[in-house]
């Protein structure tokens, strides 16, 4: 039987293509072992505030640690949750299913602001948000697997092998760095989402933003959230 391996590092809040790549897999693999990014979805995303894309970013600890994995980075403070939850409640206030989430989000959002490590807290609403989409993909840690291998291709075939994975799904991002003879070699199959063709849906803005939180889809669709995912039809229905 075919198993399909993705292995993403942790984003704060992710967008609906993470979402998709999650449920076509049969295992997803936290990567946090991997170098935090400055200015990258790892610890913010966008949501929407009055028809208009909004920033919310979670503080982390930077400051002479610039090789630090995203395992090791911290938050500054907790006090980013309750800003966050406030600007979320404010944003979708009237949103049509708001308030079948309003006491979950709350005590997630009280829960991530007594954690310290971003990994903890992105996988916190990581498990909420694959939960609410109806995906039940098992979920494990890239660092359970020994590193035996410098090199970034050869590492993501090291974790499939070590799961049992003979598909690879990846984002289309990655193909340009990974080396696909190594997949090759190894007798897994590579393959890439394919992020075009997502619906638009009313936001309340003149335009339509597609990178946003998973969350602006949920708390306007609720349980029809998940028919808003490409690979609801399955992984062929995702990749190219």
């Amino acid at each position: 039987m075919s198993r399909t391996i993705v292995i993403l590092q942790s984003n704060y809040l992710p967008w609906k293509g993470y979402l998709d790549l999650m449920n076509a897999a049969d295992l997803f693999v936290v990567y946090d072992e991997v170098q935090f990014t400055r200015r990258d979805w790892r610890n913010r995303n966008k949501i929407v505030i009055d028809g208009q894309p909004h920033w919310l970013t979670i503080p982390v600890e930077t400051k002479n640690k610039y090789l630090a994995s995203v395992r090791d980075v911290c938050v500054v403070d907790g006090r980013w949750a309750a800003k966050h939850w406030a600007s979320i409640r404010h944003a979708y206030r009237n949103a049509q299913c708001f308030s079948s989430y309003e006491s979950e989000l709350a005590r997630l959002y009280e829960q991530a602001g007594e954690l310290t490590h971003l990994s903890d807290i992105n996988e916190l609403f990581l498990r909420f948000l694959a939960g609410k989409f109806g995906i039940d993909t098992a979920f494990a840690r890239s660092d359970a697997v020994p590193r035996l291998s410098d090199d970034p291709t050869v590492r993501l075939v090291e974790i499939c092998k070590a799961f049992a994975g003979d598909t690879y799904l990846s984002g289309p991002a990655a193909m340009g760095y990974i080396d696909p003879l190594l997949f090759e070699a190894a007798g897994i199959r590579l393959v890439y989402a394919d992020y075009s063709g997502y619906p638009s849906y009313e936001q309340g803005g003149a335009s339509f933003e597609h990178g946003v939180s998973a969350l602006d889809i949920l708390l306007r669709f609720g349980s029809a959230a998940r028919q808003h995912l490409k690979s609801v039809s399955g992984l062929e229905g995702l990749v190219a």
